[in-house]
């Protein structure tokens, strides 16, 4: 018997996380800051709502194939047990309609924009969609996870420049680690069920080295970022973001030195602090010049 349509429609957006906006946050602050820096401070107001809009559907798109791609391996996680394609829900099938749907969605969002974007998020949809994959195999996933989650930034710039110029991968190479730091965290979440099912993370590749591997990577993304700073002749406003981004990196290590799942996860989704910090920076930077 068919479930009445808000039911269903109360599963998809437990599918797609709307109640859980955090994935959006992480992966459209370091968007929002590329596309700042390539427009000057002056992004048109198409740009900024195609990647705010594209941002939202293809993350939850990727939400919906992941959770088909890892339903066996979420009955097993105390986390995500009760997801709705793991719990039967869902059908994987009808998960994947969902995928489809947003991701043509975003798709037609990209009409606008020059082919150049549009190759740029092709790529970066095929990494996205091998994330699930790669936690068979790879030592370290969060890896791939970094590099779909960055694909926004070189798009950015490609959208208002037609091309991607030097400070755009500097970007890029800048938010990986950033990337790998909380997603380390929130692999220390699920780390002793991983464990045991056989999914690799970087939080089991880390072992007892896994807080100053954190560490390292936050250090690593406020160390690249300086020199964004420098390129764009940054001024107070700037540095100020940047200063409150490291304090808020110190205050994460404060959550995540005791390794309880329920501090690290407060750290992974406190990150959206962070993001909101470097791009809050940028913004009254070019605001005030």
């Amino acid at each position: 018997m068919m479930q009445p349509l808000r039911i269903r429609l109360a599963l998809y957006a437990q599918l797609t996380r709307l109640d859980r906006p955090i994935g959006t946050l992480l992966l459209l602050w370091p968007t929002l800051a590329a596309l700042w820096i390539a427009a000057a401070g002056r992004p048109r107001a198409l740009h900024v709502a195609i990647f705010v809009i594209g941002t939202f559907l293809t993350r939850s798109a990727g939400c919906a194939i992941n959770d088909v791609a890892d339903r066996h391996f979420d009955r097993q996680v105390k986390r995500t047990a009760g997801r709705v394609v793991a719990t039967g829900a869902l059908r994987p099938r009808e998960a994947i309609a969902v995928a489809v749907v947003l991701a043509l969605a975003a798709a037609l969002l990209l009409i606008p924009l020059n082919a150049l974007t549009f190759a740029l998020a092709l790529v970066g949809v095929l990494v996205a969609v091998a994330y699930p994959l790669f936690k068979r195999f790879f030592p370290m996933p969060q890896a791939a996870l970094a590099v779909a989650f960055s694909f926004g930034i070189p798009m950015a710039f490609a959208a208002v420049r037609e091309q991607v110029p030097a400070i755009g991968w500097w970007l890029f190479a800048a938010n990986l680690f950033w990337v790998v730091a909380y997603d380390t965290e929130y692999a220390m979440v699920d780390r002793d069920d991983d464990l045991k099912i056989g999914v690799r993370s970087s939080a089991i590749l880390f072992a007892r080295a896994d807080v100053a591997a954190v560490m390292l990577c936050y250090g690593a993304y406020l160390a690249l970022m300086l020199p964004v700073g420098v390129r764009i002749d940054a001024h107070w406003p700037f540095y100020l973001g940047w200063t409150m981004a490291a304090g808020i990196a110190v205050y994460h290590y404060t959550l995540i030195r005791g390794r309880e799942r329920e501090s690290c996860l407060r750290a992974f989704r406190h990150n959206q602090w962070l993001g909101a910090a470097v791009f809050g920076g940028i913004v009254l930077d070019y605001a005030m010049r």
